[in-house]
């Protein structure tokens, strides 16, 4: 029956010390089956197969495998995007940056670090006007990211470059940039489902966690208008490294829980 296969897999993550664990439980028997929660609820036999199924997410859930890995996708701002181990799983706190480029309307958007695409695939999504390019230092990143803007039907609205900035010397009114941000001491108390699953590549920074941010600077990012997202604490020295850049007109937004999370800087 559903609701003890449901019982049963949520102790068991639990156990694991899975947050969410029921909440886990169900999205993966949804998949499995095809059902609606209410369905799952009302305890109605399970067939077979799903049980397999759903056997096989549970016991990859226990190593700590994050579940969009599991089912191989995560929804972001309305739009769904393939995820696997070669980038990073999308954050309801990078919406923020999609926001800002909402209020601001560029006629030309650079998203550097695109991942998954999903900053640059939302931003073509809701701004049709708008001409986007995309790049990533990783080369199986980029793999992810022009198969999602493939499946999407957005292969001719985002242009994706390997490297920090695309070539040719192009400007941009905004430029939105989720860089690593996790200094090495923060890794080993991270989760394993971020330690052990995501690329690691995608996620530290150095010392403090800001080379990325440095670097990017270092590069100069050609756009009037820069927005990073940054981690818990970090908002200030990025204020400064900004400000050191040649950026003016520095305001910092925070997410819904209270965190300065975006730090945006204009220059001339």
């Amino acid at each position: 029956m559903t609701r003890e296969a449901l019982d049963a897999a949520a102790d068991a993550l639990s156990a694991a010390g899975v947050e969410d664990a029921r909440f886990d439980a169900e999205v993966m028997l949804a998949e499995a089956t095809g059902w609606g929660r209410a369905r799952l609820v009302a305890g109605a036999e399970l067939p077979p197969a799903a049980a397999r199924s759903f056997a096989e997410m549970v016991r990859r859930r226990l190593r700590r495998e994050p579940v969009a890995y599991i089912l191989g996708r995560k929804g972001f701002r309305g739009i769904e995007l393939a995820v696997d181990p070669r980038v990073l799983i999308p954050r309801p706190e990078t919406e923020l940056l999609v926001e800002l480029a909402l209020e601001l309307a560029p006629r030309r958007m650079l998203d550097v670090g695109t991942g998954s695409g999903a900053i640059a695939l939302a931003v073509a999504t809701e701004l049709p006007e708008c001409e986007v390019v995309a790049t990533d230092a990783s080369p199986a990143a980029l793999e992810v990211a022009r198969a999602n803007a493939e499946r999407l039907g957005l292969a001719d609205r985002v242009v994706f470059h390997e490297g920090t900035l695309p070539p040719g010397g192009a400007k941009f009114d905004l430029v939105l940039a989720n860089l690593p941000y996790v200094s090495e001491a923060e890794w080993p108390g991270l989760e394993p489902e971020v330690t052990e699953w995501e690329p690691r590549d995608a996620l530290l920074a150095g010392p403090d966690g800001l080379d990325a941010v440095r670097n990017l600077l270092a590069a100069d990012p050609p756009g009037r208008c820069l927005a990073l997202e940054v981690g818990k604490g970090q908002a200030d020295m990025v204020k400064t490294l900004l400000s050191e850049a040649g950026f003016e007109e520095i305001e910092v937004r925070k997410d819904l829980a209270g965190i300065e999370r975006v730090v945006v800087g204009r220059r001339g």
